[in-house]
């Protein structure tokens, strides 16, 4: 509390000030992480701004990440907070660097009432497509800066009973310090991958059925490795900074995708070095 006179004497206003308070409120992370968009609702404009601090212990349900987004919109509270909710699903909870998750992480999101006026339909809808926008690219920002992280890993789930199906199987391929640290070493190791597949909590599970591919090759089908790959191939994608791994389990119609980072001797680290 005693911070804050001096705290409200010092707002700005503009991009310099969202600057100063992403710097603000970082621990772990390298840079401060923003996003902005602006949308056109009939001859007036609305904007979006938004904040996010977060590098480890992140696997939000929450976790130790903080969001803050603001908009100028009029638009009613309680639509506000459906599309908060909404957005947020498809965006800070389909991120982890490491699966762990703390009590003090929130993602905020306010409307001034100062700007246009949110009501049609239309309007919401682009409304709603900017606002994920937003939301989307401040959580990718934190897996970019991951602790340790060398890798941007898009995991993209397809053909799924259910969109928390294909969450489960994303999330238990993310989550394996096996598949982690294979990326790390650039190893198109798909044994693991499928591994951590196979034990996701998935019941009537028909691994015959999977393919997985990584980037533009096939690496898995029919439930082992696919007849054209060559370890050179599979290589020349891992070395990429930023990997996308598709998984197809031939179930269903739902999909999901989750974006998490490698795990590196960097991580270990921060996180045998640190002390609160």
């Amino acid at each position: 509390m005693g911070g804050l006179p001096a705290a409200l004497s010092s707002l700005g206003e503009g991009a310099e000030a969202w600057q100063q308070a992403g710097e603000g409120i970082l621990t772990t992370d390298t840079r401060p992480k923003g996003a902005s968009v602006s949308l056109e609702m009939g001859d007036r404009t609305v904007i979006i701004n938004g904040i996010s601090k977060g590098s480890g212990m992140i696997k939000p349900n929450m976790a130790t990440m903080l969001a803050f987004v603001a908009t100028d919109a009029a638009i009613e509270q309680p639509l506000l907070d459906a599309l908060l909710r909404e957005t947020v699903d498809r965006s800070f909870n389909c991120i982890t660097v490491d699966g762990d998750t703390s009590t003090n992480d929130a993602c905020m999101l306010i409307a001034t009432g100062r700007g246009a006026e949110v009501v049609s339909d239309e309007q919401i809808a682009v409304f709603r497509n900017g606002l994920q926008r937003v939301m989307t690219e401040l959580a990718q920002a934190i897996i970019r800066d991951g602790e340790g992280a060398t890798k941007f890993v898009t995991l993209q789930v397809n053909e799924a009973l259910s969109r928390e199906e294909a969450l489960d199987v994303a999330f238990t391929v993310a989550h394996s310090p096996l598949v982690k640290t294979a990326l790390f070493a650039s190893d198109a190791n798909w044994g693991r991958i499928l591994a951590a597949v196979g034990r996701a909590p998935v019941t009537d599970f028909d691994v015959g059925r999977v393919t997985i591919d990584l980037g533009d090759i096939r690496l898995v089908e029919h439930g082992g490795r696919a007849a054209g790959y060559t370890e050179e191939a599979g290589s020349r994608v891992m070395s990429e900074e930023e990997i996308v791994i598709r998984i197809t389990l031939g179930r269903g119609e739902e999909s999901a995708t989750v974006w998490t980072s490698d795990l590196s001797h960097d991580y270990v680290s921060i996180n045998a070095e640190y002390r609160s």
